[in-house]
C-alpha cells in the first residue's frame, strides 16, 4: 500500500457512531455515498468505483492488523 501520511500536529481521530451507505445517480452515472456520523459531526464521502476499491483495501489492511495473532 502507499506511504503513511505524516502529520505534524495530530488531531484526535473522530469516533464513528453510525455508518450509512447509499447511492446517488444523475445523467453521468451512479456514485456511492458513505455517510459516517462521528462524535464531531457528519462526514459524507462520495465514491466512484476506484475510490470505493481503495477504501475496501484500506479497511482490509486495518482489519488484518486488528486480528489477534495467537498466544
Amino acid at each position: 500500500m502507499g506511504e503513511a501520511i505524516k502529520h505534524k500536529n495530530k488531531a484526535a481521530p473522530f469516533v464513528p457512531t453510525e455508518i450509512h451507505v447509499g447511492t446517488a445517480a444523475d445523467d453521468t452515472g451512479v456514485i456511492g455515498v458513505l455517510s459516517i456520523h462521528t462524535t464531531e459531526g457528519l462526514v459524507e464521502i462520495a465514491l466512484d468505483l476506484h475510490s470505493a476499491d481503495a477504501i475496501v483495501s484500506a479497511v482490509h489492511e486495518i482489519r488484518s492488523k486488528l486480528e489477534p495473532t495467537g498466544p
